[in-house]
């Protein structure tokens, strides 16, 4: 039995997870995003306390913990962009003080893309394959790589930020401060954004979103169809780029600009056809992600998971 953790700006949500991948026991609570340290420290300890009444809580051998980024592996601490208060927070050190993990589990800390690309790798659309770059295309978008079979976090954990590379060297600011990066083209806020700029309005009522626009470009809209269109080649144009770098095999979409379907894959497909050219690389393909919203929890386990693996086999 796994311990599994996942922290966003709205719900820090927890699991027991067997060793299947299937999750056994859930607790949920709403993040108090805007308020202090020891609040939002003390709502983590209380979704282990929910899980720990669970019976199964006692067969939990490793926890990992999935978390909004930036993260930073190599010291146990989160900046999360949406939670204000945790900058530079060691989150590590404030779990491993709970009385129920301190003596039973060590956790395992990995950013929240990062864990859904263990969780399609371990139950999900990249089961089985050995090179995959798995993307979450929300809000902003992140991604993480499973290279020769295993998690490839990086020494900082933050390896495949594949939503901040560059696409257009001219292109518009990004909020990282960069210029023409994927996240400024693909991301929800940056589709909806576009659509509006053309000229499509939400109905009345309703805000602007990329859910919205979804809607719109399947009744025919063009202006809605042209801003999937722009996202479609921004994302296949970063896909191209790692299967051309580290001949990655499958490209996994995700998170909330993924739920558009069609209207997002069918220009994605073909233009990666446009970039992916050369003979080792345009054998790439594209899937949607199996897992929804349990991706960061099946994420955080498969991590821990991992680390019960390496251990063993180093003893």
């Amino acid at each position: 039995m796994y311990a599994a953790i996942d922290i966003g700006g709205t719900k820090i949500a927890g699991a027991l997870i067997d060793d299947a991948g299937v999750i056994v026991e859930r607790a949920e609570l709403p993040t108090p995003a805007r308020e202090s340290t020891s609040r939002l420290s003390g709502t983590v300890d209380a979704v282990i306390d929910a899980l720990a009444a669970h019976g199964a809580w006692s067969g939990v051998r490793a926890m990992g913990i999935a978390s909004a980024g930036p993260v930073d592996m190599a010291k146990g601490t989160v900046s999360p962009v949406n939670i204000p208060a945790w900058r530079s927070f060691p989150l590590v050190e404030s779990v491993r003080a709970h009385p129920l993990v301190s003596d039973a589990v060590e956790p395992v800390l990995l950013g929240d893309a990062v864990a859904m690309a263990a969780a399609e790798h371990w139950r999900g659309a990249a089961q089985g394959v050995a090179n995959a770059l798995c993307m979450v295309v929300s809000t902003g978008v992140g991604g993480g790589y499973v290279l020769d079979g295993a998690l490839h976090p990086g020494p900082s954990g933050n390896a495949g930020h594949i939503g901040h590379i560059c696409v257009d060297m001219d292109g518009p600011p990004c909020a990282c401060g960069a210029r023409g990066c994927v996240e400024a083209y693909a991301s929800g806020t940056a589709i909806a954004r576009h659509a509006v700029r053309l000229g499509w309005t939400p109905p009345p009522g309703q805000d602007a979103t990329a859910a919205a626009v979804a809607v719109a470009a399947r009744a025919g809209d063009e202006r809605a169809l042209s801003a999937y269109d722009r996202s479609a080649r921004a994302l296949a144009a970063a896909i191209a780029g790692s299967a051309t770098l580290l001949e990655i095999e499958v490209a996994v979409i995700g998170g909330g600009v993924a739920q558009a379907g069609d209207v997002l894959f069918t220009p994605l497909r073909r233009h990666l056809r446009g970039f992916a050219v050369l003979d080792f690389a345009r054998h790439v393909t594209v899937r949607p992600a199996a897992l929804a919203r349990d991706a960061g929890l099946v994420g955080a386990a498969a991590a821990a998971r991992r680390a019960v693996l390496d251990t063993v086999a180093a003893e």
